[in-house]
């Protein structure tokens, strides 16, 4: 099979290395932007040079972002090419559309690594779910901001001491923003909750609590009382809807989770037959998620089906959060004002209230968490 990879960045480079220890497979054109030389026999700066060559059967998209991705991923299908890409953001924002041009053209459109990166979770969600109700899937999908609560949790350190550490490690950009106030994670669970689901759910309607607000002491606060923080994604069935949401939890140790060190991933679904599955490793990195990407080629080379929706495609969904409810904790400024009805405990200390609410729907604790500035907000896994 011969392979087209476009960009040359982290993922396209770890990818590259990976084919050559997968047999039939050969890259042939690399689309990059700066020139490298000891790939001087395969670049273009052109993607017609692509698109256009019948020889090439598949490309993988390794560009990131979204435009001019989505014009790349699509004219390549339109050219009776497979597709296979680490993309979230791609993914997330149009999932329906790409998998109804890979239908229409009657080739394959595979994401693998776009949720959980080297860790199998989405091939095995999408296996899982052949002759199963999937009921609920949630996880650790973001190593940076894992690799931040871990060390805040077991360093003592604050924030900004572990972020700049994570960032002198390479396990967060220079700008983190997307990862610390979770907006990588809310793409991940739109990703997961669309296969596990076989439906269509829209970023902007996933609420999504981010980390960037912890401090030491709400640190010192968990650890005295026995619970973990980390940041999870979390999409349920609810009826006719689902329920989909990204926050910081508060965990017991008897959690998998809370055991989750450093920036490993951990991403479980439950199945209304097979029950409980976890699936762990590493959520990124450049041989990981290449590696990933290079299996996702070698299905589609093997002629391994991958079916994430119904033969007639998605069927868009609405998100509705006011059936799901577990107790909030909230540390807000001392002077701040709350209302009384939630409050279930509560310590004054450190010029901060350490609220802890009764249960409240995701719907309204993330309303109210909207309503202070520099607040930290963590639900309660029950």
């Amino acid at each position: 099979m011969n392979i087209a990879i476009l960009g040359l960045g982290t993922v396209g480079s770890g990818a590259c290395e990976a084919v050559k220890s997968a047999i039939d497979l050969e890259v042939t054109r690399i689309l990059v932007r700066r020139p490298k030389p000891e790939y001087a026999d395969l670049q273009t700066e052109d993607i017609d040079d692509i698109l256009n060559d019948p020889n090439i059967d598949l490309v993988a998209e390794c560009i990131g972002g979204i435009h001019p991705a989505l014009e790349y991923v699509l004219g390549a299908m339109e050219h009776g090419k497979h597709v296979v890409t680490a993309n979230k953001a791609l993914v997330s924002a149009h999932f329906e559309e790409l998998e109804n041009c890979a239908r229409k053209n009657g080739v394959q459109f595979r994401f693998t690594p776009s949720a959980g990166g080297g860790i199998p979770w989405l091939y095995n969600l999408q296996r899982a779910g052949r002759c199963d109700t999937i009921e609920e899937v949630h996880g650790i999908v973001n190593g940076t901001c894992n690799y931040i609560l871990d060390l805040m949790h077991t360093k003592g350190l604050d924030f900004a001491e572990v972020l700049r550490d994570a960032q002198e490690l390479g396990y967060a950009e220079s700008d983190p923003g997307a990862d610390i106030e979770g907006w990588d994670t809310q793409r991940k669970c739109v990703i997961s909750a669309n296969l596990a689901f076989r439906t269509v759910i829209p970023e902007d309607s996933v609420p999504v609590l981010g980390i960037h607000h912890i401090l030491a002491e709400d640190i010192a606060f968990f650890n005295e009382n026995g619970l973990t923080c980390r940041l999870l994604m979390n999409a349920s069935l609810q009826g006719d809807a689902v329920s989909a949401y990204v926050e910081p939890t508060l965990l017991t140790s008897a959690a998998l989770e809370s055991g989750v060190g450093t920036n490993y991933n951990m991403v479980s679904l439950t199945g209304k037959n097979v029950g409980p599955l976890s699936f762990y490793g590493q959520g990124a990195g450049k041989m990981p998620t290449g590696t990933s990407l290079v299996h996702d080629i070698i299905d589609i080379k093997d002629g391994i089906s991958f079916s994430p929706s119904a033969s007639t495609g998605p069927a868009p969904s609405k998100v509705d959060n006011t059936k799901t409810s577990h107790p909030y904790y909230f540390r807000i400024a001392a002077g701040a004002s709350f209302p009384e009805e939630p409050i279930a405990s509560e310590q004054v200390r450190n010029s901060y209230r350490y609220i802890t609410t009764k249960p409240m729907t995701v719907s309204d604790a993330h309303a109210l968490a909207s309503r202070y500035e520099n607040a930290f907000v963590a639900g309660y896994k029950e």
